[in-house]
């Protein structure tokens, strides 16, 4: 079907929603992944000892938005699993996000933030909520080494992704809704893509004249990516990942997460056990445990690419590509990758739900060129 009504490029949670739409509203749809799987970074698999681990990173879906909720329930029952993460500092493993408790145990319940008035970037944005030691001890660190780069370059906005918790509440989202798909993701995403023309392994960039879509192409991979990068790259970061199965030891870590803030700890940002995130009590009951270590690097391979550098320059270079993508009628960019912006699983979806409503609005009334979109 290389003539169908819509063609979707990558089968991660943004196209997957939009090609599922679409379909149940009887657009013929194509979608084409050059992955050897679908899903995008929503993928898991099975360890030879029974323990699920997710391919790409953990990913705890959650939602406060009913819709949402009840979207996803279509293709998936979940367990409940609230996610709660911890640091280690120094001999002690402490909730993360911060807690009011740690600050009044370390600095004194009369401790102030460290920083007043407008954030120009991520340091000052953090120091607006914590005393400086604080900062220094679980973000700072952690920041550079996920990001590469001083905190001092980073944008204030990425501060938003955390607070300070004044009520006791361990969960790293407060979201209504939280959980894993019961049978995994990698099932989560066929059942989303169940009934529709999906090819593997094809590189839309490399034959992207042999697709004719009567409508639009749906691109979400990297917009820079598609232009042959000719005005520049757009920086991304990724995680090496070492997997490490320790198969006389039933738990390693008190919980899922662990995050290693401090540069003295080594280059890794966090230990993942993946026991944690099965539905209990099956979980535990599986002998041994699986961990994942993760490192960030800056990838070259647009498939590693897992987060959209938080800047100010990036962003510049981003819009340029905006502008260029604009005159193009024909080519809609969106999802993580396509607008150069993270996106949780649940803002993927409502993303793709509203892009397709504004493709089949546009379709039916046979309506100008559909453009990029901005929030």
């Amino acid at each position: 079907m290389e003539n169908p009504d819509f063609l979707i490029v990558g089968s991660g949670l943004t196209g997957a929603t939009i090609a599922r739409t679409l379909h149940e509203h009887h657009y013929s749809v194509l979608v084409i992944e050059r992955r050897h799987h679908l899903g995008g970074n929503v993928f898991d698999q099975s360890h030879a000892s029974g323990i699920r681990f997710h391919t790409y990173g953990p990913h705890y879906f959650r939602t406060s938005s009913e819709r949402i909720w009840a979207y996803v329930n279509r293709f998936a029952e979940f367990f409940r699993y609230e996610a709660s993460l911890m640091s280690c500092v120094g001999e002690r493993f402490e909730h993360w996000p911060v807690q009011r408790e740690y600050i009044d145990r370390v600095v004194g319940n009369r401790s102030a933030p460290a920083f007043t008035g407008t954030p120009t970037n991520f340091e000052e944005a953090s120091l607006a909520m914590m005393p400086s030691i604080v900062y220094q001890t679980f973000v700072a660190g952690y920041t550079e080494k996920q990001w590469g780069v001083p905190c001092t370059e980073l944008s204030p906005d990425l501060a938003g992704r955390f607070d300070v918790r004044t009520d006791g509440d361990t969960r790293l989202k407060r979201s209504t809704y939280q959980g894993i798909p019961k049978d995994g993701y990698a099932r989560f995403m066929a059942r989303m893509l169940a009934g529709i023309p999906v090819l593997l392994n094809v590189d839309f960039l490399k034959m992207r004249n042999a697709f004719r879509p009567r409508y639009r192409t749906i691109f979400t991979g990297p917009i820079d990516e598609f232009f042959g990068f000719d005005m520049g790259r757009l920086a991304y970061r990724g995680q090496r990942r070492h997997h490490e199965f320790l198969p006389d030891v039933d738990r390693f870590q008190p919980v899922g997460q662990v995050n290693y803030p401090l540069k003295s700890q080594g280059d890794h940002v966090r230990v993942l056990e993946w026991k944690h995130m099965m539905e209990q009590p099956y979980g535990m009951r599986l002998r041994g445990t699986l961990l994942t270590w993760e490192t960030p690097f800056s990838p070259d391979d647009p498939r590693d690419y897992e987060y959209p550098f938080p800047d100010a320059a990036n962003q510049r270079l981003y819009t340029s590509y905006v502008e260029r993508a604009a005159t193009l009628g024909d080519v809609l960019f969106c999802g993580r990758l396509g607008e150069y912006r993270y996106y949780d699983m649940d803002q993927a979806i409502g993303r793709g739900l509203m892009l397709a409503d504004s493709l089949r609005a546009r379709a039916s009334n046979h309506g100008p060129a559909v453009r990029i979109e901005q929030n």
